[in-house]
């Protein structure tokens, strides 16, 4: 996509010199019903503030997400888009409004998921779908043809990212990783989740995580960068990786800003992610990316220095280039807002897609007018490259309003695929074949 640079920018790139080198890390310690409404953000009352008191003149503390906000008239109408708090009704989601590439057809595969976010299909074909807003991890199971959504868990904090392996679900809160073994022997009564890993950050701002289960056999997940814009910790803004017993943490990658997606290359075997970039900087830059890791232990993505992968940040990229730090395979668009992203492993769908990659991008909130929302395809080279990125699922956004906004997506045994939806609460599944007549609701 083409990206002017603001003046801004030309400044800072006119005297920018290159002096970052990349070396392996080592991990440093840490300090210590199914349709209920997703409870209110957190915020601080203006009597917990600093020096505050009966007749103090203090204001609350602005929200993490509005650090760096310009003072502009429009700037200050824009905020985080909150979903609504219930699920949408069957027969009220927008299935019928969304376009499709021809002759690929989407339905309802299961509603009242409130908050529905990341997807994983069991063995035995469970459907199992996290929350990042609620406590809860649902389940979706096929009765003599009938879907049944259950509560599956509850008690949860930040429950948004789950991985199976072996049998085992694999639970990814705020701040622990914990799991429950024979997950599909015991759905109705399913035991307290045993947390394996709990060295991690507390932080809100981009706290919750992706899970992932590699070739390797070790569970990989991402640590979120604590604020908009700001130097992290060596405890933040990276991912990770354990063994499958929560043993053996290491850093595979640091600059980081926020991850909610990945995937590994069927073939290559290499783990890709897409990656949220910073707001405030301007409505067009610096576009969100779909990166991937090809030397563990050594590639910086470039937060804070270098946002979009061609673009010096004004605070913190003096004295550093853009070309210091490993670049993008694509960039996804301004405040797009990737998340979930999967490659097509099975066959029903035609072979130009095979082993692309599928990309939900939920949407800005950081634009006056929004961008994203749709569901996009990466096309790749033999060397894993990006060969072009194109539109294939949208209508999510309308008016300049959201009617959906997709989350995360997974890949069926028939080859179909799911879509799960937070803003409607809501699975669908996409299938591909003229003979078939798509059940719209």
């Amino acid at each position: 996509m083409k990206s002017a640079l603001s003046w801004p920018q030309r400044v800072l790139l006119a005297g920018m010199v290159a002096s970052l080198g990349a070396a392996p890390w080592p991990l440093q310690a840490q300090q210590p019903a199914v349709n209920p409404a997703p409870p209110p953000m957190p915020s601080i009352p203006p009597a917990a503030q600093p020096g505050a008191g009966l007749g103090s003149a203090a204001q609350p503390a602005p929200p993490s997400w509005a650090a760096g906000r310009p003072e502009a008239e429009e700037a200050l109408k824009l905020a985080p888009v909150q979903p609504p708090p219930i699920a949408t009704l069957a027969d009220k989601l927008p299935v019928a409004k969304l376009k499709l590439p021809k002759n690929f057809n989407l339905e309802v595969y299961a509603a009242g998921l409130t908050n529905a976010r990341s997807l994983r299909i069991g063995d035995r074909g469970t459907v199992f779908v996290s929350t990042r807003l609620l406590d809860r991890i649902y389940a979706i199971t096929d009765k003599n043809g009938r879907k049944e959504v259950k509560t599956l868990l509850t008690g949860l904090y930040r429950p948004n990212g789950i991985a199976l392996h072996n049998g085992t679900l694999y639970i990814a809160e705020l701040s622990k990783i914990s799991k429950i073994d024979n997950i599909e022997d015991q759905l109705d009564n399913p035991p307290a989740p045993t947390v394996i890993y709990d060295d991690l950050p507390k932080d809100e701002p981009h706290g919750w995580k992706f899970l992932t289960v590699g070739p390797d056999n070790k569970l990989y997940f991402n640590i979120g960068a604590p604020c908009n814009i700001c130097m992290p910790s060596p405890a933040h803004a990276q991912i990770r990786r354990i063994n499958l017993d929560g043993s053996g943490a290491e850093v595979v990658a640091r600059g980081t800003r926020q991850i909610v997606g990945m995937d590994w290359h069927p073939v290559l075997k290499q783990l890709y992610f897409t990656e949220n970039q910073r707001d405030w900087l301007s409505e067009d830059l610096p576009e969100d990316k779909l990166n991937r890791l090809t030397r563990p232990g050594k590639d910086n993505f470039g937060y804070p220095y270098c946002g979009g992968g061609n673009v010096l940040d004004p605070q913190f990229g003096w004295g550093h280039s853009c070309s210091e730090f490993t670049p993008p395979v694509a960039r996804l668009g301004p405040h797009s807002a990737p998340l979930g992203m999967r490659f097509y492993t099975g066959t029903m769908f035609p072979r130009e897609y095979h082993d692309a990659i599928f990309i939900a991008r939920h949407g800005s909130w950081n634009r006056t007018k929004k961008f994203g929302g749709d569901i996009v395809v990466a096309k790749l080279n033999p060397d894993g490259t990006v060969k072009s990125v194109e539109p294939f699922i949208t209508g999510f956004l309308e008016n300049n309003s959201y009617i959906g906004r997709p989350v995360d997506l997974e890949i069926m045994k028939d080859g179909s695929m799911l879509i799960s939806d937070d803003w409607n609460g809501a699975a669908y599944r996409l299938t591909y074949g003229p003979q078939r007549i798509s059940m719209r609701h």
